[in-house]
């Protein structure tokens, strides 16, 4: 199980059942100490296997309760010696600790970051290994239980149901059970002196985490919220996890990112204007696309950014901006001016995150919708969503489910050849 994309992570030997992490952090030092308890399946018979663990260093390993052969690291793995049966269960306990930092990546720093007072976790694609031992690789989903120590004063945030919050002198433990699947670059821990507000609480309960100053503004720009909850949940079928958190760092950040059940943004996207709306909407999109169904490699990622673009513009029809039209109209236009060198089925690590995959995806989906009509299509969104819940999914899956719902099949099949495996990007269907 490696992703060429990120071809230095992961481990094909076996598959994660569930990670256990106890962690210790100390925010003035920036001082991380851990133990993992990590239940994995082998798929063939193993004499030496690996975790990915970057700038961390490990004290203790044992393997079923006992010392491995040998265990060393390097590069940015941990490599155990044990022996291990073809199909059978085995748990590994790794106790570590460090000074933990990001790590360098063709797409900038990634994993553990330091705030200004506080933490921010930000791991996708390849940034886990920064803070635990993994198979970091987005296909191997599992369970998670998190705990935290920290100083009092500091709130958590976690993935998961918050199941127990202990007190004990100045420090306080925090514990997380993430029982749905979830890729090990979805996992976070976001740390800050921040406030929790609660902004609704159906369809689903959405909280706020974020520092005091800055609610007001908060519950202005994230008001409509809710209402982005409700038609999507109509649109894309029941939201996939418990509830949903926003954290807001009292650092400015580039870009939002999504984790699984959080999303996090920056002091810089509240405003109290509103400025930043699309976006609240395209991190909430990712916890259908990405979070509950999470691509089984990188290479698929437009079903991520592409299907979360679309919802941003599902939320401006909705919402009485821009129809998705008029998105369309607007985003493909500006695509024609720029280099015909994506390949949106497989666009290369370069441009996996380029805007134009964000755009080209979206625009996509949109012709799809006008072929499909409007029922059809959102029965399809709906039926996709059930039928890979907390799983890993492929974009030939898509396009073999797509068909089910198509009238002419020939028809659909230039659709997707000419806009997901064709470089050069095609005219909008003329209008009917």
């Amino acid at each position: 199980m490696v992703d060429p994309y990120v071809p230095t992570h992961g481990n094909a030997g076996y598959k994660v059942e569930s990670y256990d992490l106890e962690l210790d952090y100390r925010v003035n030092s920036n001082r991380l100490n851990g133990k993992a308890t990590i239940t994995a399946v082998a798929g063939q018979a193993l004499s030496r296997f690996s975790f990915d663990l970057s700038g961390l260093r490990v004290s203790k390993v044992t393997v079923n309760g006992r010392r491995p052969q040998r265990y060393t690291q390097r590069s940015g793995k941990l490599y155990i010696t044990a022996n291990i049966a073809d199909g059978s269960e085995f748990s590994v306990d790794i106790q570590y600790g460090g000074n933990p930092k990001p790590e360098d990546s063709p797409w900038g720093e990634l994993g553990w970051e330091e705030l200004t007072e506080g933490v921010i976790v930000a791991s996708q694609p390849s940034g886990a290994a920064t803070w635990f031992p993994c198979n970091d690789h987005p296909g191997d989903k599992a369970h998670y239980r998190i705990a935290i120590t920290t100083d009092s004063p500091y709130r958590v945030v976690a993935n998961g149901r918050l199941v127990s919050r202990r007190v004990k002198a100045s420090r306080t433990t925090w514990v997380f059970d993430q029982a749905a699947p979830m890729a090990t670059y979805l996992a976070t821990v976001q740390i800050g002196p921040y406030d929790e507000v609660q902004l609704a609480t159906s369809p689903v309960t959405i909280r706020g985490v974020l520092p005091g100053r800055q609610v007001r503004e908060f519950r202005h720009d994230f008001a409509r919220q809710q209402d982005m909850m409700k038609l999507f949940c109509r649109q894309f079928g029941p939201y996939p996890f418990g509830g949903y958190t926003v954290v807001v760092t009292d650092d400015p950040l580039e870009i939002p990112l999504e984790a699984q059940g959080i999303s996090v943004f920056g002091s810089n996207h509240v405003d109290g204007r509103n400025g930043s709306e699309r976006l609240v909407a395209h991190e909430l999109a990712h916890q259908w696309f990405g979070n509950s169904l999470t691509p089984s490699s990188w290479q698929h990622i437009w079903l991520n950014e592409g299907f979360a673009c679309y919802a941003e513009w599902l939320w401006s029809e909705e919402s009485g901006g821009l129809s998705a039209d008029q998105q369309v109209s607007k985003a493909h236009s500006r695509l024609k001016g720029l280099p015909q060198d994506l390949l949106l089925a497989d666009p290369g690590p370069e441009l996996m995150f380029d805007d134009r995959l964000y755009k080209r995806g979206a625009i996509t989906l949109h012709v799809l919708r006008k072929h499909l009509g409007d029922e059809a299509f959102f029965n399809l969104l709906r039926t996709w969503t059930r039928t890979h819940r907390h799983g890993s999914v492929t974009t030939a899956e898509f396009i073999a489910l797509a068909a089910t719902f198509s009238p002419d099949e020939d028809a659909l099949g230039r659709l997707f050849g000419a806009w997901l495996d064709s470089y050069e990007l095609p005219p909008l269907p003329r209008k009917r």
